[in-house]
C-alpha cells in the first residue's frame, strides 16, 4: 500500500543522484527564477497585492512545493489562475481575510490528501477547466488594460462590463508612451525566443524596458509611484481572527483548493508527460496545503503549480526536486541584492506580460476544437466561461461541476435506452494464432471523463509491451474532449516508441469525433479499419513486412 505522504526529494536522494544531474538541476533552477521573477511580481500587482508579495510566495511556496512534493519537476509559486480570486478577496476582505482564506484553502489541501482525494480531482472534465481557464484568461487580459493604456483611473469597477466601459470613455486620456512600452513589452517577450531561448522574453523585456525608461526619463507609472520601495526583508505577521466569522471564508477558502489542486496535479500530469514520470498526487496535494499554511505568515498569497515555469525547469534538463529549491534560493537571492531596483519597472511593462501571459492562459485552440465535439461539451464550456466572466469563479466552478454530472447523467440514460451497452469489461482478450507482438484491448461502452485516464493507463501499459496494439471500438457509443484529448496523448506516447495503433470497428459518430479532433490524421487513415478480421490480417501482414525487412537487413 503507498504511503499517503511520501515526498519525492525525499526517495531521489535515498536512491541517488549523479553528479552530471545535480549539476543540470541547478542550471535549470537558476534559469527557472530568472523566469519567475517577472511573473511574481506581475501577479502579485494584477492580484492587487503589493510586489514584493508575489516575490515572497515564489521564494516559500516554491521551496515547500519542490522539498515536501509528489512531482519530481514541479515550480511552485503564484499564478495567474488566482489573480481573479485574490483581487476578490481582497476587495471583499481585506488582506486579513486573504491569509485566512489561503490558510483555510491549504488545510482543505492537506485534508485531501490524507483522504486520498489526489485521483479524484483529475476527473474534472476537460471542457469545464478550459472554460474557467479561458475566463480567468479573458478577465486578467481586462485588468490590464488599464496600464497598457496608462491611463489614470484611481477607482476600478470589479464586473467586467463596467471595467470596458469606464476603458472606452477615458481611451482618449491614453499615454502613448505607455502603449507604446506595452506593445514593446509583447513583442521581446514573444520573440526574444528567436535570438534565444536560455534567457526567458520577459526578463528581457523588463531589464530593456526599465533601462530604456529610467535613461531617457519617460514620463510614465513605475512601481515605485504606484506601491513605494519594494522591501528585501521577510516579516512574520498573523490575522486577527474572529472565530466567531470564520465561516465566512469558507467559500473562498474552498475555491483557492479547488483551483489550487486542480492546477497543481495538472502541471504534474503535463510533467509526468514530458519526463515519462509518475508523480505522487496525494502527497503533491499535502505539499501545496503545507505551502499555502506557511507562506501567508511570511507575507505570501496563494500559490500551486505552475505549468509554464514547471515546463520550462524540464527543458532546460531540471530532473529532481533540487531544480526548484534552486529557483527558490536564486529568487530570495535576487530579492536580498536587487530588490531596490524592481521599483524602477514601468506599469505598462508589466500589462504587457500579463497580457501575453493571458493569450497563453486562453487555451483557445482547445476552446475551438470543443465547440466542434459534441453540444453536451459545449454547454459546460460556455456556461463555465461565461460564468467566470461575468458572475464569479467560484459560481463556475460549482455550476460547472454540477452542469458536467447532469449532462452526463442524461447522456448514460440516453445511450441506456437505445444501446445497451457492457462497461465493466477492460477485456484484454487472447487471440492464439495471433503473431507474437500485436495485442489486443478493447474499450466496451462510453469513453468519457471519468474513464478516459484509466483506458489510456491501461491501454499505454499494454501497447508499450507490443509492435502493434489493435483497438476494438464496436462497443463504444460515444467520447467527450477530455477522452479524446487522453487518447490523443496515449497514442502519441505509444508512436514514440514505435508502436503501431490500428482501431477496429469504430462507429459512424465516433468517428466523426475522431476526425474533428485530428486523431485520424494523427493514427493514420489506413490504420482505422472497418471490422476486427481486417484489422487483424492488416496486423499479420505489417508484422510479416517488419520481420522480413530485419531477416534481409541481417543477411546483408
Amino acid at each position: 500500500m503507498n504511503k499517503v505522504f511520501e515526498p519525492k526529494l525525499l526517495t531521489l536522494l535515498k536512491s541517488g543522484i549523479s553528479k552530471e544531474q545535480l549539476v543540470s538541476d541547478i542550471f535549470a533552477g537558476i534559469v527557472v527564477g530568472i523566469v519567475a521573477l517577472p511573473l511574481s511580481i506581475a501577479f502579485a500587482v494584477a492580484s492587487g497585492v503589493s510586489p514584493e508579495k508575489g516575490l515572497i510566495t515564489a521564494i516559500v511556496a516554491g521551496f515547500i512545493i519542490s522539498f515536501f512534493g509528489g512531482s519530481r519537476v514541479q515550480i511552485g509559486g503564484p499564478t495567474g489562475a488566482f489573480i481573479v480570486i485574490i483581487y476578490a478577496i481582497v476587495q471583499e476582505y481585506g488582506i486579513d481575510g486573504l491569509i485566512i482564506s489561503t490558510m483555510m484553502a491549504g488545510v482543505i489541501l492537506i485534508l485531501f490528501g490524507l483522504l486520498r482525494l489526489g485521483n479524484l480531482l483529475k476527473y474534472f472534465p476537460h471542457p469545464l477547466i478550459v472554460g474557467f481557464t479561458s475566463g480567468i484568461a479573458v478577465i486578467i487580459f481586462s485588468t490590464q488594460i488599464k496600464d497598457a493604456l496608462g491611463l489614470g483611473i484611481e477607482e476600478m469597477p470589479s464586473e467586467f462590463f463596467q471595467k470596458w466601459v469606464l476603458y472606452f470613455s477615458h481611451v482618449q486620456e491614453a499615454n502613448l508612451y505607455a502603449v507604446v512600452i506595452t506593445i514593446a513589452t509583447i513583442l521581446i517577450t514573444v520573440y526574444s525566443k528567436k535570438i534565444t531561448t536560455k534567457v526567458p522574453g520577459s526578463f528581457i523585456a523588463i531589464i530593456f524596458i526599465t533601462l530604456i525608461v529610467q535613461l531617457t526619463d519617460i514620463p510614465i507609472t513605475t512601481i515605485e509611484s504606484f506601491f513605494g520601495e519594494i522591501p528585501n526583508t521577510f516579516s512574520i505577521s498573523l490575522p486577527n481572527i474572529d472565530l466567531q466569522n470564520l465561516y465566512i471564508y469558507i467559500a473562498p477558502a474552498l475555491t483557492i483548493a479547488l483551483l489550487g489542486g486542480v492546477e497543481s496535479l495538472l502541471s504534474a500530469v503535463v510533467a509526468d508527460g514530458m519526463i515519462s514520470g509518475n508523480h505522487r498526487s496525494n502527497t503533491e496535494l499535502i505539499a501545496q496545503g503545507i505551502a499555502n499554511i506557511v507562506t501567508p505568515i511570511f507575507g505570501g498569497i496563494a500559490a500551486t503549480g505552475a505549468i509554464a515555469r514547471t515546463a520550462t525547469n524540464v527543458k532546460n534538463g531540471g530532473r529532481t526536486p533540487i531544480a526548484g529549491v534552486v529557483h527558490a534560493l536564486t529568487l530570495l537571492l535576487i530579492m536580498f541584492f536587487f530588490a531596490s531596483y524592481a521599483k524602477l519597472i514601468p506599469m505598462a511593462c508589466l500589462a504587457g506580460i500579463l497580457i501575453v501571459v493571458a493569450y497563453n492562459m486562453s487555451e483557445w485552440r482547445s476552446f475551438i476544437s470543443i465547440l466542434k465535439g459534441s453540444p453536451f461539451d459545449i454547454i459546460v464550456l460556455l456556461s463555465t466561461f461565461l460564468l467566470t466572466v461575468f458572475v464569479d469563479l467560484t459560481v463556475a466552478i460549482q455550476i460547472g461541476v454540477v452542469l458536467s454530472s447532469l449532462l452526463f447523467m442524461k447522456r448514460m440514460a440516453d445511450i441506456g435506452i437505445k444501446t445497451p451497452c457492457h462497461v465493466d469489461s477492460d477485456l484484454l482478450e487472447d487471440y492464439s494464432d495471433l503473431p507474437e507482438g500485436v495485442s489486443i484491448y478493447e474499450i466496451s461502452g462510453p469513453l468519457f471523463f471519468a474513464s478516459a485516464k484509466q483506458y489510456s493507463g491501461v491501454i499505454k501499459e499494454i501497447g508499450l509491451k507490443s509492435k502493434i496494439l489493435i483497438i476494438r471500438m464496436r462497443h463504444v457509443p460515444f467520447v467527450d474532449s477530455t477522452a479524446l484529448h487522453n487518447f490523443a496523448e496515449m497514442i502519441k506516447t505509444l508512436q514514440k516508441s514505435d508502436v503501431k495503433v490500428l482501431l477496429s470497428g469504430v462507429g459512424d459518430s465516433v468517428l466523426e469525433d475522431l476526425k474533428r479532433h485530428e486523431i485520424t490524421s494523427l493514427i493514420g487513415n489506413e490504420n482505422i479499419l472497418n471490422s476486427f478480421d481486417a484489422a487483424v490480417k492488416y496486423a499479420k501482414r505489417v508484422i510479416n513486412e517488419i520481420e522480413y525487412t530485419k531477416l534481409k537487413a541481417d543477411l546483408l
